[in-house]
């Protein structure tokens, strides 16, 4: 991971190199977001650039959020985080309302943003489908909070998922109207980091459809509080196909039950898809699903486990989450007030 930030060209060359990503607490986490996401976090964490993870609370009310569910649910990612391996020692983890210099930016983004690429979003489509009337001006507008998250920190590297690609690209094009308008070369243009066998994991009961907190059924997803037992019940009872595996990743074509569980498999393991099937090529589903079990509780257990044991303390995790953001103003303070001074407001 560490080439990922380190030998890729580089428009960046100026800046420091640093990472910054973020997760909405807005619901329970899944492997969806581990996968994607979290397990990626730690290894750039791991990689020795400087590394900046948020809970991106600003971003949930961009729906309503019922406010005590929205505490626990900040606590809980927190908790997440640090059960899957980041060390608040080693990277700054805060919640995003705590540092209110991301809103400042965003207001100033809004004003660089065009509405036209704020409406050609998916994720805007989407989410506010035939009901866009009835949508949140927050909702409309928060890849332009999403790039104030990125560039307050100058981040040169953003690990994401296949499905927030779109908004780095409109992150890259806000830093670079900005640099444009005021003649500058302030921020940088953030490159994505979107690797691993799992960067868009699917549902367990239907893999043409991402896995979603927000599935009716619960069988679709295994939660990172799911106990050991659960994890290896939903796994065994995932949709497959009557076919065997196959030994190449070409036989996955136009199986996406099939293509999903080894997919996983190989995230979990540290591997590719060719590896996996050089391995499972040829063995049945009632073989392969028992395999990933195992591997599954082996991995996620002792998250689920570690978070409970954190959960049991909130005041703890609250100071994490104050330290960190105390540590994210020292760097994201600097900036927007150049920022300001960049675009001609006066600052006593």
């Amino acid at each position: 991971m560490a080439d990922a930030v380190h030998t890729q060209s580089n428009p960046n060359a100026a800046f420091t190199p640093r990472v910054f990503s973020g997760i909405q607490p807005s619901g329970g986490l899944t492997l969806g977001n581990y996968l994607g996401a979290i397990k990626r976090f730690v290894q750039m964490q791991d990689s020795g650039t400087p590394t900046i993870y948020c809970v991106v609370d600003l971003h949930a009310i961009t729906v309503w959020q019922d406010p005590a569910a929205l505490r626990r649910q900040t606590r809980e990612l927190t908790a997440g985080y640090i059960a899957a391996g980041l060390d608040p020692a080693r990277s700054i983890l805060f919640n995003q309302s705590q540092v209110p210099e991301h809103a400042q930016l965003a207001w100033i983004f809004n004003c660089v943003a065009r509405m036209g690429w704020m409406g050609r979003m998916t994720q805007w489509k989407d989410k506010a489908g035939k009901n866009a009337e009835n949508a949140s001006l927050g909702l409309f507008a928060y890849p332009a909070l999403m790039a104030a998250d990125i560039l307050l920190y100058h981040a040169t590297h953003v690990p994401v998922g296949e499905d927030q690609k779109q908004h780095l690209e409109l992150t890259r094009d806000v830093a670079a109207k900005f640099n444009h308008d005021y003649g500058v070369d302030f921020f940088p243009i953030t490159e994505p980091v979107i690797e691993g066998a799992a960067t868009r994991v699917m549902s367990l009961r239907d893999g043409s459809k991402k896995m979603s907190k927000s599935d009716p059924s619960d069988a679709s997803r295994i939660n990172m509080t799911d106990d050991a037992d659960t994890i290896a019940k939903k796994i065994r009872k995932a949709k497959t196909d009557p076919e065997a595996l196959p030994s190449e990743a070409a036989g996955l074509e136009g199986r996406p039950d099939a293509r999903n569980l080894v997919n996983i498999y190989a995230a979990l393991s540290d591997s590719t898809v060719d590896a996996v099937l050089r391995d499972v090529g040829g063995k049945q589903f009632s073989e392969f699903k028992p395999m990933l079990a195992d591997l599954a509780v082996a991995r996620l257990s002792p998250i689920s486990t570690e978070m409970a044991r954190l959960m049991q303390d909130p005041a703890e995790i609250d100071r994490i989450l104050g330290d960190g953001a105390a540590r994210a103003r020292a760097i994201a303070s600097p900036i927007l007030q150049k920022t300001y001074e960049i675009v001609g407001m006066i600052r006593s």
